[in-house]
């Protein structure tokens, strides 16, 4: 199937935002990509079911993946922050000590 040109319906404006990297991109550029896909495809070469299905695995595989990315960072740094509090937490205790000691 050859494509010769692919042009955008809606002009650009600064509203929109850049998508530099893979890592920008979510579900709705996914569903459009597949929109233009299936709009461009040659009507009597159409693209395979399986071939579709495949891809819409691996997209929501993918954003599954991301997400669980997200929730692991998440849990890390509230685990940090936790380490952080009972670090201080000892610390004030070995002062309070130190403080009572040294005063008796």
């Amino acid at each position: 199937m050859t494509i010769s040109s692919v042009t955008s319906t809606t002009p650009a404006t600064s509203a929109v935002k850049d998508k530099t990297s893979l890592s920008d991109l979510d579900s709705g550029d996914f569903i459009k990509l597949m929109t233009t896909q299936l709009q461009q495809q040659d009507p009597t070469n159409p693209t395979d079911n399986n071939e579709m299905l495949a891809q819409m695995a691996q997209f929501s595989s993918l954003a599954n993946t991301t997400k669980s990315s997200e929730t692991l960072q998440s849990i890390a740094d509230k685990l940090d922050q936790v380490v952080s509090a009972q670090t201080a937490t000892t610390d004030a205790v070995a002062k309070l000590v130190a403080a009572q000691t040294s005063s008796t």
